[in-house]
């Protein structure tokens, strides 16, 4: 994202020298104002000075100076990882949104509406960024191209710093302290074994008759997130086989054989190879929740993007919950 030049009063220009001079009585200058809702929403200055294509120094120069303009009382204030606004930063926020939003209300696609753009970072589980995420992103940005959206996929819990991210996706309750945590919805996780698999060893008939099985699921000494270790609780006696912190692992892992699998429904069903074992004794549910920040969820295309997630997570509500092919077979079954 770089500054508009076209928004900003004269004689200051963008980032031109006469920006530099202050007064003690003088505006804000609409720049400096930019500078800061990138650093507020991003944390830190050097991806605001990424975003904005200026230097560090820059950055820092830029926001000594809307302080001036401001009094000289502190916009931004030192926190562990990076920077938080301070009242008085959130008070500049606002105005600072209010020049973004009206630069950006130039601009209208082909349709006449308003036209989005700038880049929206996720971090959300494996499974999640394959089948919600990805899905919800490319709508986003089929209606609005000059989106983009950057994916990280991690397990863990939500981070407490900031580190350039505007959505993070969790499993289980978060606690958090300056962030706004939604509920999106549960999903179903069960146990599964390849059919090859399960002809040779047999099909498990009991939880007591699984301790002959081997396991297949995350590395214990790994495992980040207290829900999904939980969810194992069922079975404590199985050995562990193939493992991963990367829960497409534990797919392929379980049809080439492994062991059984503690699989997401929403991406075992997906392969016929693989069948679900003792579904009426293991059945865990967890659930996903959605951690961004106010300030954040305020830009247009974070929100267009939390919306098209929400969407996504409504529509596979079934598929998440482990119950379209059980239906499905069941209906085969009557036929």
């Amino acid at each position: 994202m770089h500054l508009p030049n076209a928004a900003m009063p004269k004689p200051a220009g963008t980032f031109c020298k006469n920006a530099e001079m202050t007064t003690a009585h003088r505006r804000p200058n609409p720049d400096d104002l930019l500078v800061l809702l990138a650093v507020g929403r991003t944390g830190k200055y050097t991806t605001a000075a990424d975003e904005l294509g200026l230097n560090h120094t820059t950055i820092s120069r830029r926001i000594a100076a809307l302080e001036q303009a401001m009094g000289g009382g502190r916009v931004l204030a030192r926190v562990a990882g990076g920077w938080e606004l301070t009242d008085l930063g959130r008070e500049a926020l606002a105005a600072a949104e209010a020049v973004e939003s009206a630069v950006r209300s130039l601009a209208v696609d082909a349709g006449g509406r308003r036209a989005l753009e700038g880049v929206v970072r996720i971090s959300a589980t494996d499974g999640f960024s394959a089948y919600i995420a990805a899905p919800a992103a490319a709508v986003v940005q089929r209606r609005h191209p000059k989106v983009a959206v950057e994916i990280v996929a991690t397990t863990r819990r939500a981070t407490q710093q900031r580190s350039g991210l505007d959505v993070e996706v969790v499993v289980g309750e978060p606690t958090v302290r300056r962030a706004r945590a939604f509920r999106l919805g549960e999903y179903c996780l069960g146990l599964y074994g390849s059919r090859d698999y399960l002809d040779e060893y047999s099909v498990p008939t009991s939880i007591a008759d699984l301790q002959r099985f081997p396991f297949v699921y995350f590395i214990d000494s790994m495992l980040q997130v207290d829900d999904l270790d939980l969810a194992t609780s069922f079975a404590p006696a199985m050995r562990e086989s193939v493992t991963s912190t990367n829960v497409f692992v534990h797919v392929e892992a379980t049809r080439a054989s492994a062991g059984i699998g503690l699989l997401p429904c929403f991406m075992a069903d997906r392969h016929q190879d693989l069948v679900r074992v003792l579904a009426e004794s293991v059945s865990p549910r967890l659930t996903y929740w959605l951690v961004t920040r106010a300030e954040t969820l305020r830009r247009p295309e974070v929100a267009a993007v939390v919306e098209a997630i929400t969407t996504r997570m409504h529509d596979q509500r079934d598929v998440l919950l482990g119950q379209r092919r059980a239906l499905i077979l069941r209906s085969a079954r009557r036929t």
